[in-house]
């Protein structure tokens, strides 16, 4: 059997419209990985810095001074009041928003009509590009001018940007619960909502999980909102959610604002502790998601 041998006068390289097709292609792809590029330089930049500013400062008496029960020592500016409070905040709006990002996403993936449901996720979309200064000034127009500054309204204005979050993911979620399980469900007879109790629900529970950890880290670095709503500073430590309470956006924002070199370097330190305690969460949630994601086998 004999072989033809390549003609060198037919060789296969690109010409005309091929090269400039190829040459467009690979103009677009090192635009993308240019951009990608430079979107994790600045933010390694940015860490690097705010860590270069900020991580001396740091301590356990830096992070509990000014809490009761507690014996590492007493620092001058110390962020302790700051970080309960906004723990304080985030259990307030997550605890709202929880339960109306869930049952959103139940209503839009198992009864909603195709026509409501793309109203709703339409709706969707646009809150969760609001602007939060908004959510801020709408609820300092709802609570805030009627009965003060207080923990539960800055809850309910960091609610407004984790329902979007929340309900999107927890739908793709769903969603990706095999139709299968479903159908086995109403085949035995099994009502709609002990199917979504007994099975949906389980099943994307890591989805929702990982959503709400990631809107929890949203929220905890919102200043907007919290800045007309509890803009509670300095040292004094306050539980009572009907009460304005420290949070670590607004200590930050008025110790930048502060003309003494020592208030500026703590805002540093509480800048660091936020940029640490956000990433943990998000690194955090992606790994449970996909942990949980190994275990249904997706």
């Amino acid at each position: 059997m004999s072989v033809t041998a390549a003609d060198p006068a037919h060789a296969l390289t690109p010409t005309g419209n091929l090269r400039r097709r190829l040459l467009i292609n690979r103009l677009f792809v090192g635009a993308t990985v240019g951009a990608a590029g430079l979107a994790v330089t600045v933010l390694f930049i940015l860490i690097y810095y705010v860590a270069s500013q900020g991580a001396g400062k740091v301590n356990l008496s830096f992070l509990t001074s000014q809490l009761p029960l507690v014996s590492f020592g007493t620092v001058q500016g110390g962020i302790g009041p700051a970080i309960v409070g906004s723990g304080e905040i985030v259990l307030i709006s997550t605890a709202i928003a929880l339960p109306v990002g869930v049952l959103t996403a139940i209503y839009l993936t198992e009864f909603a009509h195709p026509r409501v449901a793309t109203t709703v996720q339409t709706a969707l979309e646009l809150l969760a590009g609001l602007p939060t200064i908004i959510a801020g000034i709408f609820v300092a127009g709802l609570l805030v001018d009627h009965y003060g500054e207080s923990a539960y309204a800055a809850g309910l204005a960091l609610s407004i940007i984790q329902v979007p979050l929340i309900a999107r993911a927890s739908m793709e979620s769903m969603r990706r619960v095999p139709y299968t399980l479903r159908e086995a469900a109403d085949a035995l007879g099994v009502a709609r909502w002990r199917t979504i109790t007994g099975i949906i629900l389980p099943t994307a529970a890591g989805g929702i999980v990982t959503a709400t950890v990631l809107a929890i880290a949203r929220a905890a670095g919102e200043t907007a909102p919290v800045l007309f709503t509890s803009s509670a500073f300095g040292t004094h430590y306050q539980l009572n959610p009907t009460q304005q309470v420290p949070n670590l956006p607004v200590e930050i924002y008025n110790l930048v604002n502060s003309a003494n070199t020592t208030a500026i370097s703590d805002a540093w330190g509480a800048a660091f502790f936020l940029i640490v305690l956000i990433l943990a969460t998000n690194v955090a949630a992606r790994v449970w998601l996909r942990r949980s994601e190994r275990k249904r086998g997706l």
